[in-house]
């Protein structure tokens, strides 16, 4: 037990000392892909985000990688997010159970703002053109328990942003780890997530006529040049948990989590969430996102789900989850899990 409350503390700050302190003035909209900061599973979002420290399902991927080293079934999961103005948010994933030797994932995130008009100063109501803006990711997870009672996980990430003829690619880790504590129900959960390269765009579109010299009329004035763009961060998050199961027997499981968050983009908060358990088949969740967060659009979510036997060794669950986002609406969110 020492040595699994060593590789915790160890661990924890190694990912504090990750995340570079933050000042007064936040850093919002100053990270690339921020597609990635958009939360997944519909249970994780009705338990207000508050999730690292509960993570025990194949959600962890996102969330904990380390909680999927308690993962010992096949897992595939489908998500539908309606995300604000219009936008369509999914994401798809698989882990298999290794025996003995941990649990492995795979995931892909997808990010569509649909066919938009091409406007120019001369053209207004369009071109007559179309384009298109998509982000994706696509990640290998990978989870294991070093004991009874530490766990820890990785997810290693490929990143890719495309505005009509530009682009922009990365790379990022995801680092969690789980404790849990001879506290009975008492679990403790730390994740660092989207450490990784610095994105800029680059593309056919960003390449542009340029004449070296205006005021000379013999020289060539349609040099090819391509304009650079800057280079901005992944949204490097930190988040540390704590979940409680304060009542647990065979019929009834009431779990309780508060999560601190220190993202690069943001200033500090909390996410607090609640679970309720009827057989392991039926569940309410509600949670608070952003407590303490000034100027946030998010706070209250909602949820439930079923997780049910529908053939032998074959689980299906279906999750739903609504999260208010104040003049901003909402954003409602499907998962479909299998277990087998």
């Amino acid at each position: 037990m020492k040595n699994s409350i060593l590789a915790t503390i160890v661990i924890t700050g190694l990912m504090i000392a990750a995340c570079p302190a933050q000042k007064k003035v936040t850093n919002v909209g100053t990270t690339s892909a921020p597609f990635l900061e958009i939360g997944v599973g519909a249970r994780a979002i009705g338990m207000g985000g508050a999730f690292v420290a509960t993570a025990n399902d194949i959600t962890a991927m996102y969330w904990n990688p380390a909680g999927l080293g308690d993962l010992h079934t096949f897992q595939t999961i489908y998500i539908h997010t309606n995300w604000l103005a219009d936008i369509s948010f999914d994401y798809a994933g698989l882990i298999i159970p290794l025996q003995n030797i941990g649990t492995l994932g795979l995931n892909i995130t997808m990010l569509n703002m649909g066919d938009m008009d091409v406007r120019t100063v001369d053209y207004p109501d369009g071109t007559g053109e179309r384009f298109s803006a998509t982000d994706m990711a696509i990640g290998v997870s990978y989870g294991f328990n070093l004991t009874n009672r530490f766990a820890f996980g990785f997810n290693l990430k490929y990143i890719h942003q495309q505005i009509w003829k530009e682009q922009a690619r990365g790379f990022a880790i995801d680092i969690g780890t789980m404790y849990d504590t001879p506290f009975e129900g008492l679990r403790l959960g730390a994740a660092l997530t989207n450490f990784g390269t610095d994105m800029r765009m680059t593309g056919n579109d960003l390449l542009v006529y340029y004449d070296s010299d205006a005021y000379n009329s013999g020289n060539n004035d349609k040099i090819i040049t391509e304009l650079k763009t800057d280079s901005w961060p992944l949204p490097l998050n930190f988040q540390l948990g704590a979940a409680l199961d304060f009542l647990s027997t065979e019929t009834h499981l009431f779990t309780f989590e508060a999560d601190a968050v220190h993202p690069l983009g943001n200033s500090e908060s909390m996410h607090l969430g609640l679970e309720y358990g009827f057989k392991k088949q039926i569940f309410l969740r509600a949670g608070y996102r952003n407590l303490f967060l000034q100027d946030s659009e998010e706070n209250f979510t909602f949820g439930g789900g079923i997780d049910l036997n529908i053939i032998e060794n074959m689980r299906f669950g279906l999750d739903y989850a609504f999260a208010d986002f104040g003049r901003l609406e909402n954003a409602q969110r499907f998962a479909i899990i299998l277990k087998f």
